[in-house]
């Protein structure tokens, strides 16, 4: 089991929540955060002073999958994410030990069952 972490503009997320739920991966956690990395503060102009912030907004998205699958989220981050600018954001992998569904008890890889029919459940 694999732990992928997103950080992304915004208007990314629609489309990538959008194709991630048609390919039955509708399971994820986001946050909205602020960050900073090689895209540098906008300096704005407010009540008459220069103000730089340093710190920009984006969209953090959590998701636990199958290590089979992680491409295939990836992938999808990288299609909708991608301008080809500074800030477009990161993407990271990390191992996950163990997941327990508290419902049931469940335990492993049994708790991130891919739902093939997310779609139709909107």
């Amino acid at each position: 089991m694999k732990l992928v972490v997103a950080y992304i503009r915004h208007e990314a997320f629609e489309p990538i929540r959008q194709e991630l739920l048609e390919l039955g991966f509708p399971s994820m956690s986001i946050t909205e955060v602020k960050g900073s990395g090689r895209q540098k503060g906008i300096t704005e102009q407010y009540r008459g002073s220069s103000v730089t912030n340093y710190l920009r907004p984006k969209i953090k998205i959590e998701c636990v999958v199958a290590s089979g699958d992680v491409q295939t989220i990836v992938d999808s981050i990288l299609r909708h994410a991608r301008t080809g600018s500074i800030g477009d954001g990161k993407i990271f992998v990390l191992p996950v030990e163990q997941s327990y569904r508290i419902r049931t008890g469940e335990s492993g890889e049994e708790t991130l069952q891919s739902h093939p029919d997310a779609a139709a459940a909107l």
